[in-house]
């Protein structure tokens, strides 16, 4: 199943460090990102594992849960938290999805057999509170994942959602926004009262509205 920005993403029901999980009971009314990993007891993972620990009051203040999986079974995650936890001086409290049938995987089509058919990819989803796909990343099994670039994207979808904005190249949360190219100059000037920089009739940049 190839999932596509906008689509609800599939529900199930699977064993994890945390117990059994019903996806969309679990989410609940959060946005969710949700992360493959290709194996335990491998370094990138345990690095990235880690990270995502160490950000969880970032995700929080964002009203986002996070949950990991791969192809090992619960027993073989719980013994791999021990290690991840010492080695990235921290404590991994966010559930890790023990997919060992690859119900999940084959759902979320994580397993891109070119690159390898028997292990995840690092693909990231980012889904919002009404179970929508809302953003997607794939790495290969060889590059670790740069969280704080997930959580910038986050701060983008969040901020577009509830401004007629959109976030231009680079862009982070605090710097000036681009004016949706539907709102006309003269409206978007009542709309923005912070101002707008028209560079061009259709770029034109204004303060981050809600800062």
């Amino acid at each position: 199943m190839s999932l596509r920005l906008g689509d609800t993403v599939p529900n199930f029901t699977q064993d994890s460090t945390a117990g059994t999980i019903d996806f969309f009971e679990w989410a609940g009314d959060s946005w969710v990102v949700l992360f493959s990993h290709p194996a335990d007891y491998t370094p990138v993972c345990t690095t990235e594992l880690g990270s995502v620990s160490k950000l969880k009051p970032e995700f929080d203040k964002r009203g986002v849960k996070t949950i990991a999986l791969s192809v090992d079974d619960a027993q073989s995650h719980n013994g791999w938290i021990g290690d991840i936890n010492e080695t990235q001086n921290t404590t991994v409290d966010y559930p890790i999805l023990a997919d060992a049938d690859k119900k999940v995987s084959d759902l979320y089509d994580m397993i891109h057999p070119n690159a390898n058919a028997k292990v995840t990819v690092r693909t990231v989803f980012i889904i919002d509170n009404n179970k929508k796909l809302r953003a997607s990343i794939t790495y290969p099994p060889s590059t670790g994942r740069n969280f704080n670039e997930i959580l910038r994207v986050i701060d983008s979808l969040q901020l577009t959602d509830n401004y007629q904005v959109a976030t231009p190249v680079d862009w982070k949360d605090g710097d000036d926004v681009v004016v949706a190219p539907t709102i006309p100059t003269e409206e978007a000037k009542q709309k923005f009262p912070k101002g707008v920089t028209e560079i061009k009739p259709y770029l034109r940049m204004t303060p981050q509205p809600n800062k």
